[in-house]
């Protein structure tokens, strides 16, 4: 079996509303796989529908080669999830939660949760109603990797955290990818997709615009250039996104380099700097094509 999820032509609806339409994509066994787009694009649906909270209007998905509609709970058994807001009962306390949600799984899993509250320095004996919002998300990653499951799907996983916490967890998720499991990852932070996934997918309005690996979903000829020493650009072909920076211009550039030089020749530049856009540059430009 080479992929672990498989989703054919689905579509959701909500009334008039607009959830996913003829969504196709697959997931490869060990992949760390990306899922991106703006708000309302249809990520949330999706990751719903892939654990069987909600059922697509038409389309199939399977999930380890099994039909999700007909195998849920055997499904269910091998997949840890993390929703992007952790809600748990107030009065309950941190051990409880973690207890309950092993027993869910009918699984002890003592041993490891024990090593994972050290880890993400989570104190069992608080109540949940005492903890902050990133404590709080602790153990929802407690709960999703406590029983060692090989699928992970993770929507926003590390909203709320620290900068230090997002490290740790990503350090526990390349640890787990490396024994074997697969990763299904909803995230707004571009640079968590281009830094930790292999794969990945954009959508917007509901519909799949891009999928490929992330080294060709950003490879671009696109430049970042920042002029120093000039307070406006010459007309000049393959430029956009112009904008005044700090003494100076920045734009984005896909024309000849020699043309670029040519036009700022006899200008009073300062310095040149010249870059790589940000991920979050290059996929504005998906949003935006798919919008014009």
């Amino acid at each position: 079996m080479n992929n672990i999820i498989e989703i054919n032509n689905l579509t959701k609806l909500y009334g008039m509303e607009r959830g996913i339409t003829d969504l196709s994509l697959s997931v490869s066994k060990g992949d760390i796989f990306g899922f991106m787009g703006p708000n309302g694009a249809g990520k949330s649906t999706t990751i719903r529908l892939l654990l069987g909270l909600i059922s697509p209007n038409s389309g199939s998905m399977t999930i380890f080669g099994k039909d999700l509609k007909k195998n849920q709970v055997e499904i269910r058994k091998r997949i840890g999830y993390i929703p992007s807001e952790a809600m748990f009962y107030p009065s309950m306390r941190v051990e409880e939660v973690i207890n309950l949600a092993a027993k869910l799984h009918k699984k002890d899993c003592k041993k490891v949760s024990l090593e994972l509250c050290e880890i993400l320095q989570v104190d069992r004996k608080k109540k949940i109603e005492a903890l902050s919002l990133g404590n709080r998300k602790k153990i929802s990653i407690i709960c999703a990797l406590q029983h060692e499951p090989d699928l992970y799907i993770f929507d926003e996983p590390t909203s709320g955290l620290d900068p230090l916490m997002q490290k740790v967890f990503y350090d526990l998720v390349l640890e787990r990818n490396k024994q074997g499991a697969t990763v299904f990852l909803s995230s707004h932070i571009l640079s968590e997709i281009q830094r930790y996934c292999h794969n990945a997918a954009v959508v917007r309005q509901g519909k799949l615009i891009a999928v490929d690996s992330v080294e060709q979903l950003t490879k671009t000829q696109v430049k970042k250039i920042k002029v120093f020493g000039i307070s406006s650009l010459p007309r000049l072909e393959g430029c956009f996104e112009v904008c005044e920076i700090h003494q100076g211009v920045s734009f984005l550039y896909n024309g000849e380099m020699a043309q670029l030089i040519s036009a700022l020749n006899g200008l009073p530049v300062k310095d040149l700097l010249i870059e790589e856009p940000s991920l979050d540059e290059i996929f504005m430009r998906y949003y935006e094509k798919e919008e014009n």
